[in-house]
């Protein structure tokens, strides 16, 4: 299980000059490295992380102050991003050879010394002790549950610097360390039945449609703050005052706490129609280019998407359940019923009607429903089981349906099956 705490450094002031410099060499050796290894369209890029240290480590040890360690980071940082663009590009879409201006510098455990209460950082002078800024009352916050906990210890971390307000911050990724009791109960969890809960994301109406029927969130309500925002903005530009800089960047941070806000409400919804429905998997479709593919996706949405996906994916771990991407195809034009797929299944944004069973329900949920399946046929053919192996199946709003058509009605659930499977007002959030 892993964990990432932010939390804020007293860097001696005397010493703020020697963590510049630091970044400003660990983005060179990044730099360099990229312009060495990019090498489309001309020839092959280099994307072998062996063969770029092996080419620039020497060079770039004799260009900075920096320690081998962070030497080798800032070329791996460069190769990750050239794989990046080397995948994009065997797909067909143009990109460029990376360069990096972001305020950042990786550390792991042999470039800084993590401790519960401060840390001990390599500089291009030397080391430098920055104490924690911890809360009068930690409990119940990421750094006393994780930071302080002895049942985490620290793994590569990020220094990063907030220019508004001169502050540094370090990124701690915590991992939880592990037990033989836990690691028994995950290899049991192998073998019982898998049910999926689908999940749908849209950018106006509901931010978030289950497979269960649950709509959950507002994208129209994320849509009006947005467009609120922007005009509050647009309008203190023009005075062009210091003052108003200031207090741009102060809205621009309301509204990026607003979404995180609304983001966490979102995801915890959609974890607790996960947990009761009792499901081991969450599927979402994958998130790749989803500004080409899902009209009206701008920047805005694509950040509050991966922000949405990553929260799932960590509250999740806790209990246990497994988040999962599929490939988007055809989710909204499947059938989620008969299997019949057609464009024109899709009657408008949010009507579906199948042109062969007839069959009609919410666009979005039938295509939650379908990203539910996608990752069972996954999780199904993985079985190394000659006997069929565990049970797959998918959660619905009154009960669960497997690959095979058969509907098992909940418990509670007084409804016909699939045939009237439709959301109600009651499982609809604002």
């Amino acid at each position: 299980m892993i964990r990432t705490v932010k939390v804020k450094l007293d860097v001696p002031t005397e010493r703020c000059d020697d963590l510049q410099q630091t970044k400003d060499q660990f983005l060179h050796c990044a730099n360099t490295t990229a312009e060495w290894a990019w090498r489309h369209p001309n020839d092959y890029c280099v994307t072998s992380k062996q063969t770029a240290e092996n080419a620039l480590y020497e060079r770039l040890r004799g260009e900075t102050e920096l320690t081998a360690n962070l030497v080798q980071k800032g070329i791996r940082r460069a190769i990750e991003a050239i794989k990046s663009g080397v995948a994009r590009l065997k797909k067909g879409e143009n990109t460029s050879q990376p360069h990096f201006e972001a305020w950042s510098v990786v550390y792991d455990k042999r470039s800084a010394t993590f401790h519960r209460d401060h840390v001990s950082l390599s500089t291009v002078n030397g080391r430098v002790e920055c104490e924690y800024v911890l809360p009068d009352e930690p409990e119940g916050t990421p750094i006393g549950e994780y930071l302080l906990n002895e049942d985490y210890e620290f793994r590569m971390s990020t220094l990063q610097y907030d220019r508004s307000t001169g502050s540094f911050y370090l990124h701690a990724r915590m991992r939880q360390t592990g037990n033989d009791e836990t690691e028994q109960s995950t290899i049991t969890s192998d073998a019982k039945h898998k049910t999926v809960l689908g999940v749908d994301l849209n950018v106006d109406g509901s931010l978030a449609v289950t497979s269960t029927g649950a709509f959950i969130g507002n994208a129209d309500e994320m849509n009006h703050r947005r467009r609120e925002y922007e005009k509050t903005r647009g309008s203190m530009q023009q005075t062009g005052t210091r003052s108003a800089h200031l207090s741009i960047q102060s809205l621009k941070d309301r509204e990026h706490r607003w979404m995180q806000d609304e983001l966490h409400r979102v995801s915890n919804q959609i974890l607790d129609e996960a947990r009761d429905h009792e499901c081991t998997h969450i599927a979402f479709e994958n998130l790749t280019d989803i500004r080409k593919r899902m009209a009206g996706a701008k920047r805005f949405h694509a950040w509050a998407f991966r922000r949405l996906y990553q929260y799932v994916e960590y509250k999740a771990e806790m209990y246990g359940i497994d988040v999962r991407q599929v490939s988007p195809a055809y989710t909204s034009q499947r059938c989620s019923s008969c299997g019949f797929t057609h464009e024109n299944n899709r009657r408008s944004k949010h009507r579906f009607v199948c042109q062969k069973c007839e069959y009609e329900l919410n666009a979005d949920y039938n295509a939650s429903k379908n990203i539910a399946r996608k990752l069972l046929k996954g999780l199904h053919s993985g079985q190394k089981s000659s006997g069929g192996g565990a049970l797959c199946q998918c959660a619905l709003t009154s009960g669960t349906l497997n690959l095979n058509g058969d509907f098992h009605a909940s418990v509670e659930s007084t409804a016909e099956g699939e045939s009237t499977d439709k959301p109600t007002t009651s499982v609809v959030g604002n």
